[in-house]
This record gives structure tokens, sequence and C-alpha cells, in this order.
């Protein structure tokens, strides 16, 4: 860690930095609130897609101070973890800049159409102003949703085959897709399909460091999901 002993508490499920030591408070849907405010934080870190607005507004009311992170593009999320950590007492560090670099240039040759899942049963996709979508733009892939009304949509996967997509990028997280349980969905659709890392594709922090080069190589390993394999 950057400084160790200033995290006092984080939910069940973070997993970064590994070995992480301290109080666990549930999850981001269900904190227990009253563990938060006795861990006394100056500050407590909120996502506005994970983290409810009604528990934000109760441990604000209790006069905790809450930080809340809405990143839809590249450079802003690079710019909020900045203002963040500076609000932490805390100089810029190394993996900051670092990222700020890796992500300097843009994408600016033809984009493939994709189509990029985060759910199945029932399906749902990157839509309009995601950081995800966002960061792939910048590797060459511009999700087929991305002019639809909601960021996440519920989607049918006839339609949007039918929009004519030039490959299908499956993450990991937030849904675990998997070679073995997920390609057939696809078989027919004449596309390859890439397998990517999706803490790469939707973290922003440190990760990001690394992301374009693992991301790039992911993207250029796609499979073809008719052809013969081992189940």
């Amino acid at each position: 860690m950057t400084a160790p002993g200033l995290v006092v508490g984080a939910t069940d499920w973070c997993t970064q930095p590994g070995g992480l030591d301290v109080r666990r408070v549930r999850g981001t849907k269900n904190p227990d609130l009253a563990a938060v405010v006795a861990l006394r934080p100056d500050l407590v870190l909120a996502n506005d897609e994970e983290n409810r607005a009604p528990d934000v507004a109760a441990l604000r009311a209790a006069g905790v101070a809450v930080w809340v992170t809405a990143p839809r593009t590249v450079p802003a999320a690079l710019d909020s973890l900045e203002a963040m950590l500076a609000a932490c007492g805390l100089d810029r560090p190394a993996w900051l800049t670092a990222a700020a670099a890796a992500w300097r240039l843009s994408y600016d040759g033809r984009l493939r159409r994709a189509f990029v899942p985060i759910w199945r049963r029932p399906w749902m996709a990157l839509g309009r102003d995601t950081f995800a979508g966002d960061l792939l733009r910048r590797l060459g892939v511009a999700s087929v949703h991305a002019d639809d009304a909601e960021r996440y949509p519920r989607v049918d996967l006839a339609d949007t085959r039918a929009r004519g997509v030039d490959l299908v990028v499956l993450p990991d997280e937030p849904y675990a897709f998997t070679p073995q349980r997920d390609l057939d969905a696809f078989a027919g659709w004449g596309v390859p399909v890439a397998f990517v890392s999706g803490r790469h594709l939707t973290w922003y922090g440190p990760s990001l460091v690394d992301a374009r080069t693992v991301l790039a190589d992911q993207l250029t390993q796609a499979v073809d999901p008719g052809a013969p394999r081992d189940k």
C-alpha cells in the first residue's frame, strides 16, 4: 500500500491490495453503517454505481464525510483519483503518473463494433457513458449499445446481432464469463469472441497501469466460437 494504516475498514468484497487486514463492514449494498461510524473514519470512499444513495446520506447525517466517485471516462477517473488521494493527505503516487502516461494516447483508427455484456440471465451490456466503454474505445473497440438510453441496458441477443457486431468481448467480472459456459451463445454469429480481465476493464486504480497492455493482448487472442474445442 502507498500508506499502510491509512485504510481502517473495507467491504467484504474488497480484494486489493492483497493481504488487506482491516475491519470488514459487509457489502456495498448492505453495509454495516454502525460499524463504519464506529471506525471514526476521516473519509469514506463510495461509488455511485455500487453504493446506495440512502446509505451515503445516512453516513453524512451521522457526520461522516463521504467521497463519491462517478467516472465516465479514463481521464475523469484519473482526475478523481488524484483529487481523492489529495483529500486523504497523500502525494501523487508513482502508479497514478504511470497510469496517466499509459492512457495519454487515444485511438484514431476504425473502431470495431463489439457486444460487451456485463451480465447474463438477463443479458445486460455496456451502454452509454460508461468508464469501461470509454476505456475500450481507447483500444479501438466501441460497444454496439453505446447509443442506448440506459448505461447498462437489458438486451436481446437477436437485436444486438442485427446491429452489426465485429467482436464479442466477455469480461470475467462482474459476471464471470467463461469459454466453457458462454461460447455456445455466440456459435452462430460468425465473429470472434475475446475473454478479458474484468478487473482491468472496469476498475480504476493501480490496475490502470497495466490495463492497456493486458486488454490489448487479450483482444488479439479472440477465439472462433464455432470451432471445435475441449469441453
